[in-house]
């Protein structure tokens, strides 16, 4: 079990929206992320003829879930040191809270192996990166099911309150956290862009596990 929070220290800077502002960034880069990881997942139905846009989408997730990896450890970091705010919202429930860190390097071990794999990896090393990144696919999802359920109530409540006219303006920040979360997607765009084309090199190898 972690150790209790620290005695409840002053609040954050108001740019960020203090826990609350950490709440709907959560929740909306969740919901971008549920709609990219919905539209992978498709490709999977299909991903010797949709190997291109399977690499694409995996190449714009990585900068968004490291956002999303950053905001969730930026709660859990602040109401660890004792933040006030954070100490009285409290921590998820014990089994997310568990489970939440397995959600995290899973997701990296994914993306990025899918990364190595089209872009620097030896030959050698090509057979044994396919392997974590199917493995790793495996047991991600499992913990991500469990994650996304047990999150869903926040996400739906939370996704849009920092795009919609009156609510936005509720809690400071909220230009802060859309000009953030579309650089997010903007840097993966690009990311994207420059990188899919690598994986044409190895759509034989990726679709036959040849040599």
């Amino acid at each position: 079990m972690p150790a209790a929070p620290r005695r409840a220290r002053e609040s954050e800077p108001v740019i960020t929206g203090g826990v609350e502002g950490n709440a709907r960034l959560t929740a909306s880069l969740a919901a971008s992320l549920l709609l990219l990881l919905f539209l992978e997942g498709v490709t999977l139905l299909g991903v010797s003829a949709h190997l291109s846009l399977h690499v694409f989408l995996g190449l714009v997730l990585i900068p968004i879930s490291l956002l999303k990896a950053g905001s969730v450890i930026w709660r859990f970091a602040k109401y660890y040191w004792g933040t006030a705010q954070y100490v009285r919202k409290g921590p998820p429930p014990i089994l997310l809270r568990l489970l939440g860190p397995f959600v995290v390097v899973l997701s990296l071990t994914v993306l990025f192996s899918g990364l190595l794999l089209i872009v620097v990896a030896p030959s050698s090393m090509r057979d044994s990166l396919l392997f974590i990144h199917k493995v790793s696919f495996v047991f991600w999802f499992g913990a991500m099911a469990i994650h996304v359920l047990g999150h869903l109530g926040d996400t739906a409540r939370g996704a849009t309150l920092d795009w919609v006219g009156q609510k936005r303006r509720q809690v400071a920040g909220a230009g802060f956290r859309q000009v953030t979360e579309i650089a997010s997607l903007a840097l993966g765009i690009g990311l994207a862009i420059w990188v899919t084309p690598y994986a044409t090199t190895y759509a034989t190898h990726w679709i036959s596990g040849g040599n």
